[in-house]
């Protein structure tokens, strides 16, 4: 049974900064992908930035490029969004997910965890 737990949230200034962990237990496999989605109100979820288990590689969006970093801790099965130089359009619930591809789309990824909420004011 996957299940990916989310921490790190919470309500900052412009310009600050945040690190968000997803916590990983269950997955049978050591290669898998984990995204980071995210989702503000009124709008449709939006991939964030994905790293591939295996060898390490990522693909981050074009609208965080620069200011967010995605890294993951194998040993402790944990994945990190280091977030900086937030701005208020980054507010959005932030939620991550595992499958066994790196999917673009929410609906490729069959494990997700509850969402950590960020705030930007």
């Amino acid at each position: 049974h996957v299940q990916l737990v989310e921490s790190g949230g919470g309500s900052v200034e412009a310009g600050g900064s945040l690190r968000l962990s997803c916590v990983v237990s269950g997955y049978s496999s050591d290669e898998y992908c984990m995204r980071w989605f995210r989702q503000a109100p009124g709008k449709e979820r939006e991939g964030v930035a994905n790293i591939y288990t295996s060898d390490g590689s990522t693909i981050v969006a074009d609208s965080v490029k620069g200011r967010f970093t995605i890294s993951l801790d194998n040993a402790k099965k944990t994945l990190f969004l280091q977030m900086s130089s937030l701005k208020p359009e980054d507010t959005a619930m932030y939620y991550c997910a595992a499958d066994q591809r790196c999917g673009r789309r929410d609906n490729e990824y069959r494990y997700w965890g509850q969402g950590t909420q960020v705030t930007v004011s």
